[in-house]
């Protein structure tokens, strides 16, 4: 049966039917009418798209064998999927993070620029922002950000000495994106770029820690 087939692949991926219908462009009640079986023959286009998104081949959500093999599910054999995904976060602004810092309960944020899938285990409350300017790339570390990259914080992650952390100082509207270095009881943040003009900075004691860096995408 097909939706017992759209199910099994939502489990395997951690999706939810409103999250599939936002990666299918299928509406949520369209699939969850397919799932339910209240749809027995849903339109092919649909479940192209449903297919797509859960990188199946139509013909094994309609029949459980996939063309040309019946031992391969996806939609192309050479292509290896790729880490479940484990939910979506919104892409906001900075100006959003700085206010995020002070309010505990903005998740139902309406002006999100989108919604982002993310692979890495994280709280309800993660965020995505994309990373400005040239603070944080250090060409000759693993742990680089140029600008345009984006970055999945969350803000139920403690930090630790060496984190990668968004931080809100007093003087501004703002949020920042630097490396946490802890010292006794002082703080302070650091650039990863080693020929940044301000190489580190002490946090005032009001300075806020709104989350931790996580998982980042880089954009080539």
């Amino acid at each position: 049966m097909i939706g017992k087939r759209i199910a099994q692949r939502m489990t395997e991926l951690q999706l939810s039917e409103g999250e599939l219908g936002r990666r299918s462009g299928v509406p949520q009640p369209t699939i969850h009418r397919i799932i339910t079986g209240e749809s027995l023959s849903p339109r092919q286009s649909n479940v192209e798209k449903i297919a797509k998104a859960l990188a199946v081949t139509s013909n094994w959500l309609w029949t459980g064998k996939s063309a040309g093999s019946e031992a391969s599910t996806f939609a192309h054999a050479n292509v290896e999927p790729g880490p479940a995904i484990k939910g979506s976060v919104p892409l906001i602004s900075w100006v959003q993070a700085g206010a995020w810092c002070e309010a505990i309960d903005i998740m139902n944020i309406g002006d999100a620029e989108i919604w982002l899938p993310c692979a890495v285990s994280h709280s309800k409350k993660t965020y995505a922002l994309r990373v400005r300017g040239l603070s944080m790339f250090n060409p000759h570390e693993r742990r680089s950000f140029r600008d345009g990259d984006i970055i999945y914080v969350d803000p139920a992650k403690d930090p630790e000495n060496g984190s990668l952390v968004i931080a809100k100082l007093t003087n501004s509207d703002e949020a920042t994106f630097k490396q946490l270095v802890l010292e006794g009881h002082r703080q302070f943040l650091k650039p990863l770029n080693p020929s940044w003009p301000e190489p580190i900075i002490e946090l005032p004691p009001d300075a806020v820690i709104c989350g931790v860096v996580i998982s980042k995408l880089e954009i080539f």
